[in-house]
Formats: structure tokens, sequence, C-alpha cells
């Protein structure tokens, strides 16, 4: 299961992110997952809890988009979207395709809580 390391390296990300910014904690993570990223989305999210136990995200909500797979036709030019396992234009069909998305394993957001929102909430 891969996919604890994964995690462990988006919560690196995720600590500098917060401390670059000032801020105590994450309360939301969104992460973007193609079908060919090598990542399956569920065991991310049961691997998750434990790796970010002790962390600056250790409150914080996962949330996984998935991420479509898109073609771009070597033939006709059309990018279209595509299934995982048969690559092919969704246009005119043709097999010489090249990937453009799918394969990504993106940190697309993190929610920040700094020391002052907490001060404040809790007037």
């Amino acid at each position: 299961m891969h996919e604890l390391s994964v995690c462990q390296g988006m919560l690196a990300q995720v600590s500098e992110i917060a401390r670059d910014h000032g801020a105590r904690a994450a309360s939301r993570i969104v992460v973007r997952v193609g079908p060919l990223s090598g990542v399956e989305p569920a065991l991310l999210a049961q691997a998750f809890p434990l790796a970010r136990a002790g962390t600056v995200a250790a409150e914080a909500d996962l949330v996984v988009e998935p991420a479509p797979v898109r073609v771009r036709c070597e033939r006709c030019g059309a990018e279209t979207e595509a299934a995982a396992n048969r690559l092919l234009c969704g246009a005119c069909g043709d097999y010489r395709t090249t990937l453009t998305a799918g394969d990504e394993l993106l940190l697309v957001s993190v929610e920040l809580v700094r020391e002052e929102e907490v001060m404040s909430a809790k007037r």
C-alpha cells in the first residue's frame, strides 16, 4: 500500500504551505486523482487518518476529486475523454492519441486555520 507514503509526501507539502502562511493547522485538503496515476483513491482515503496523526492536518478532512482521462488525437486534433484502458479519440476513433490528463495526482487546495481565526472564534 504505497498510498501511505503518498499521504506522507502530501502532508509534508501541506506542512510547508501552512508554515509559509503562518497557519497553525489545515482543516481541509483537496486532491485530484486520475485513474492512470497509480494511486487508488479508496486506499488513499484509508491511509489518510493514519498519516495525518501528529501533523498540522491532524483534524483535516481529505476530499478526493476524480480526474477524467483525456486524449488529444494526432489525426483530427480533437481533445476528448477516453476510457482508462482504451485511449481512442472520441471524435474519429483513431488510436494515435496523446494522453493529456488522467495520470495526475494533484494537491488542489488546502484550507488553513490561523491562530487569530481561532481567537476570534472563541469571543
